[in-house]
């Protein structure tokens, strides 16, 4: 199998569908946001591969090619926004491309909310919350550095005005994060790592 991620520009949640290698081969695929309004299409042909991204970052349609090798094989390839140049989306095996999809989660949010500086009651403190958001991706780069008690570490973040939830992929439990105030930060500071409490049945 081979796994593809991509932030949907319209609703802006993370995409994270499996493809195997042989539907790959046989025709063209898609894998597409639950919105109904962004998805991304992989073209194969021979040896090369054409694929059309949906950018979460600058909003709009990337087109891309890469070797069929690249894509079909290894721990698999990044591609990046042509303006940005910040990667947008990843394809290759699951647990690399979720990792990178949460990093892409956050780079996404810094990036909208930065096109909002007209409006600054977005968050109770901007600064505070874009300092929130790179600690949670330093922790996120961490071996184990975010997971949840149900043993999965598959999470998503949603960001709200004072606080962000990492909320589990699988089980659906919710961590909340302060993320108002200077001491808020402290606090998470202190943390090397973060287990959201997993649901019990």
């Amino acid at each position: 199998m081979r796994y593809f991620g991509y932030i949907c520009p319209k609703c802006g949640k993370s995409v994270l569908e499996g493809r195997s290698r042989f539907a790959l081969q046989a025709a063209a695929a898609r894998v597409g946001c639950e919105c109904g309004k962004s998805e991304l299409r992989i073209e194969l042909e021979k040896d090369r591969v054409r694929l059309y991204v949906p950018c979460g970052i600058c909003g709009s349609e990337h087109r891309a090619e890469c070797s069929a090798e690249q894509l079909l094989e290894g721990n698999g390839i990044g591609l990046a926004c042509p303006d940005c140049r910040q990667l947008c989306c990843y394809a290759g095996e699951e647990h690399r491309v979720a990792r990178a999809l949460q990093e892409l989660e956050l780079l996404a949010l810094k990036e909208k909310n930065h096109e909002k500086d007209e409006t600054p009651e977005t968050f109770s403190d901007n600064v505070i919350m874009y300092e929130v958001l790179s600690e949670l991706k330093e922790i996120a780069s961490r071996k184990g550095g975010i997971s949840c008690g149900c043993g999965s570490d598959r999470w998503r973040i949603e960001v709200r005005r004072a606080s962000v939830d990492l909320a589990c992929a699988d089980c659906g439990a919710k961590l909340r994060i302060p993320a108002g105030t200077d001491e808020d930060l402290d606090e998470l500071c202190c943390h090397m790592k973060l287990t959201i409490p997993g649901k019990k049945d």
